[in-house]
């Protein structure tokens, strides 16, 4: 219980201080309560159809999203593709172990059936990682909406931003710290992302 209530309090945090990078206008609860009513059900349900099929999918999804918010603010360009003249973020060295983009893409697959247009991924990616932790007993937060999706993504922004696998605590301290993230901030995500 006291894991539950630490990992809630850093993805609060985590929430706060990256997600506001990324959004242009202030980020709140029901943002698309008029324009997309079905959201959270939509993403709920078609997240629990993998994470009820494939629990360790819930941790990758979280690490998507963390790994999203420490490049450019939570914005979605790690889920943009490469291109003949650059190479995305999805394809840097930390990022190629990511997993889950496929649970990313049906659930913007159906919230176009039901709101085309309206939702951006990097909300999408927000909701996704949230519901994932939830449905496996994790915490369950309210996510404030109304990101908006980056369109640029590269490669080596991902090597000069994410905390390297070989990293000294030295090293991930300061990284984190560089995000407004202490130490037990740093344990926390590193043990709820593994």
């Amino acid at each position: 219980m006291a894991m539950n209530k630490q990992l809630l309090s850093l993805i609060v945090i985590f929430q706060l201080v990256l997600a506001s990078s990324a959004a242009t206008c202030p980020l709140k609860v029901g943002f698309y309560d008029k324009s997309c009513p079905g959201l959270e059900s939509i993403v709920k349900r078609t997240t629990a159809k993998f994470i009820l099929r494939d629990r360790t999918l819930a941790a990758p999804l979280l690490r998507m999203h963390f790994h999203d918010c420490f490049v450019r603010g939570c914005d979605a360009s790690v889920l943009l593709n490469s291109t003949r003249t650059n190479q995305a973020e999805k394809d840097a060295f930390p990022n190629l172990s990511l997993r889950g983009f496929n649970v990313v893409d049906e659930v913007k697959e159906a919230l176009e059936r039901e709101c085309p247009g309206v939702v951006s991924c990097a909300d999408i990616l927000a909701l996704v990682a949230r519901d994932a932790v939830s449905l496996i007993y994790g915490p369950y937060w309210q996510v404030p909406v109304g990101r908006r999706d980056g369109t640029k993504s590269v490669a080596l922004e991902a090597l000069t931003n994410l905390p390297p696998p070989f990293a000294n605590i030295s090293t991930l301290i300061t990284m984190f710290g560089a995000k407004g993230l202490n130490v037990k901030d740093l344990v926390v995500l590193s043990g709820s992302t593994t």
